[in-house]
């Protein structure tokens, strides 16, 4: 069409199907919710459309071009977070995508870098503070971030040893009842601390670490009585913890170590909500220097996009 406009990005250094995605799939959505031709040739990518359509899909494409330059793997659940990103006015901020903040593990030629605002938010609090609160629904990458700082901060020697922790009160199961000696009763409940762990460090550095006890992944009782120094700390599924055990964690912390405690509000396990120990830091914590609250929510799910849909609906429906 005459009034079309053509509009060319630089590709170079680019993984070609770290941009495009499998069969394409990125560009091809990149086009259908844009309205514009895409072509990848090269060095170059071009767009093709109406002159509107086109400024958007240009500030969009180079946020993408800048996620597979620095190693993301890009899916079209990445696009549409950045469509939906430019349509709320954030893209165009300084830092938006290419961030200071992101940590490079060493070893797996990987970057762990935030992909949404609140995300970036969390990060940065967690280098700037000794206790983080990560509160937010599934599917924000609290734990998972987490547990990529902490593997960051001893790969640095920040610390000397990295503790995983959650409260064991889940789903309704109670651990005595369940088969099995101690490790195999407690393994499928920690199991996604174990998962994050090994998207981070080779399954062999993992399995050395955990049998030096420089990283340590215990149910939060196991925590009492003793001190945690020169240590990374991450209380998981925080919700769950009663006001005590909460209370007990806190001051567990010794020289030279940092918390991160994460939940999710919406998921409390406990027969009484009000028993939560994160509900009362909520209330009790907030002011106090060196400890950080970051509040993730339903725009920075960055599962499938349906988990953000999904929570809307729970939300809309528990106001309604």
């Amino acid at each position: 069409m005459s009034d079309d406009v053509i509009h060319r990005l630089s590709v170079e250094g680019v993984d070609p199907l770290a941009l495009a995605g499998v069969n394409d799939a990125n560009l091809l959505e990149l086009a259908k919710r844009l309205g514009v031709r895409v072509s990848l040739r090269g060095d170059s990518l071009s767009l093709a459309g109406p002159a509107a359509a086109i400024e958007r899909a240009g500030q969009v494409t180079q946020a993408l071009i800048d996620l597979a330059r620095m190693g993301e793997t890009i899916d079209v659940h990445d696009v549409e977070r950045l469509i939906s990103d430019e349509a709320h006015g954030e893209l165009g901020r300084e830092g938006a995508v290419t961030d200071p903040v992101k940590i490079i593990l060493p070893g797996l030629r990987r970057v762990i870098q935030p992909k949404t605002a609140g995300q970036r938010e969390y990060l940065r609090s967690i280098a700037e503070h000794d206790i983080v609160i990560g509160i937010g629904p599934a599917g924000t990458g609290k734990t998972y971030l987490a547990v990529a700082a902490a593997v960051d901060a001893l790969a640095r020697k920040r610390v000397r040893r990295i503790i995983l922790a959650r409260p064991a009160v889940e789903a309704g199961e109670n651990l005595g009842f369940l088969p099995g000696d101690l490790q195999e009763k407690v393994d499928p409940y920690l199991r996604p601390l174990y998962d994050a762990l090994e998207d981070m460090m080779p399954r062999e550095r993992v399995q050395k670490a955990l049998e030096t006890r420089t990283i340590e992944i215990a149910p939060l009782a196991y925590m009492r009585g003793r001190t945690l120094s020169d240590a990374f700390v991450i209380l998981d599924e925080a919700q769950n913890a009663t006001g005590m055990q909460m209370k007990m964690f806190l001051t567990r912390l010794g020289v030279n170590s940092r918390a991160v405690i994460t939940g999710d509000k919406t998921q409390i396990d406990l027969p009484n909500r009000e028993d939560s120990g994160l509900l009362q830091v909520e209330r009790i914590l907030p002011g106090i220097e060196g400890i950080g609250f970051v509040y993730l929510g339903d725009a920075d799910v960055v599962r499938h996009r349906l988990v953000r849909d999904i929570i809307r609906a729970y939300a809309e429906d528990a106001q309604g």
